[in-house]
């Protein structure tokens, strides 16, 4: 199998170079890196250059346009049989490759995505962030934890598909609004066969303050919506939790002030559900720390991620009636 593995960038010369120097360690050699600069006001071409002499590497630039659209740009490009997405920001284990294609030929996959986790090297900020991002007591699990890998939605930072794939979808509707669970849902409906590969993960390396993170969940819930547009009825009651827990948290505050009772069984609620994040992080990471910062990046991803989708939601419906 020979891998095409492209990657979308953006002012982030740094990063590209810690990926490939991750990437230049991989136990299984048969592969091409496509670099798409997307746009960049600050290159990553002499970080590129420098791999050269390494791996086969490839460096194209286009006018800004999307990560979707850079990656079809690099699919255009590309001379593999297999096409493999990362964000810039992520770091590979040695072994990846060489797990992949095992999995590719085991399962007769058409196309897959990969799980992220925090390396023991991050600092315990991005450690929280990958917590919020992956636990079950913020995201149910869907991240890379579900019970039945062909039911795995593959997210942009870690998929692939093959060439075949692509000839039939002619890749990413989208420049970044849900583009990669939106392909996933299409790859599916016309009868590939995409399962997620537990084994075949990436460091995640999110350089998000809380701030922007906060940002990040909103946009996440407007783009399920517009995911939504394409293929009616993929909102489903796990993606309108975090609704409800926005929603839960107004009314405890709105009881406090109408009704006491009411308001202390929602604070106890409320409570433990921190606590329990509190517990979980601290013993996951094996730090306090991380576990008291997992507070506020949970309670960040799940309270923007529905006021989002609550926000695109409604916008969409007041549309409609127009």
């Amino acid at each position: 199998m020979y891998f095409s593995i492209i990657i979308p960038v953006y002012n982030r010369p740094d990063e590209i170079k810690e990926l490939l120097e991750s990437l230049s360690r991989q136990v299984y050699q048969n592969f091409e890196v496509i670099i798409v600069e997307d746009g960049s006001k600050i290159s990553c071409r002499e970080e590129v250059e420098s791999f050269e002499p390494q791996m086969q590497i490839r460096y194209f630039y286009q006018e800004n346009s999307g990560q979707g659209f850079a990656r079809n740009y690099g699919m255009e490009k590309a001379k593999g049989d297999y096409f493999v997405f990362f964000d810039s920001d992520c770091l590979i284990p040695e072994n990846y490759l060489k797990i992949l294609n095992q999995a590719i030929l085991e399962f007769n996959l058409d196309a897959h995505g990969g799980p992220d986790e925090a390396s023991g090297e991050f600092s315990a900020f991005q450690k929280a962030i990958n917590f919020s991002m992956t636990s079950f007591l913020t995201t149910g699990g869907i991240r890379g934890k579900v019970a039945d890998p062909s039911k795995y939605q593959a997210r942009g930072y870690n998929m692939g598909f093959s060439r075949e794939v692509y000839n039939a979808t002619q890749g990413f509707r989208d420049a970044n609004q849900g583009e990669d669970i939106e392909l996933s849902i299409r790859i599916k409906k016309l009868g590939f066969k995409l399962h997620l590969v537990r084994e075949a993960f990436v460091y995640h390396k999110r350089r998000n303050d809380l701030k922007s993170f906060v940002n990040q969940g909103f946009s996440f819930g407007v783009n399920r919506v517009n995911v939504n547009h394409y293929h009616p009825g993929s909102i489903q009651a796990i993606h309108w939790m975090p609704a409800m827990f926005l929603l839960g948290a107004l009314s405890v505050i709105l009881a406090y002030f109408i009704c006491y009772p009411y308001f202390f069984a929602g604070a106890m609620i409320y409570g433990i559900w921190t606590l329990g994040v509190l517990v979980s992080s601290s013993l996951e990471n094996k730090s306090l720390c991380v576990g008291i910062l997992s507070i506020a990046t949970s309670y960040g991803q799940l309270l923007a991620y529905g006021a989002g989708l609550l926000w695109a939601k409604g916008k969409a419906l007041v549309l409609s009636t127009k």
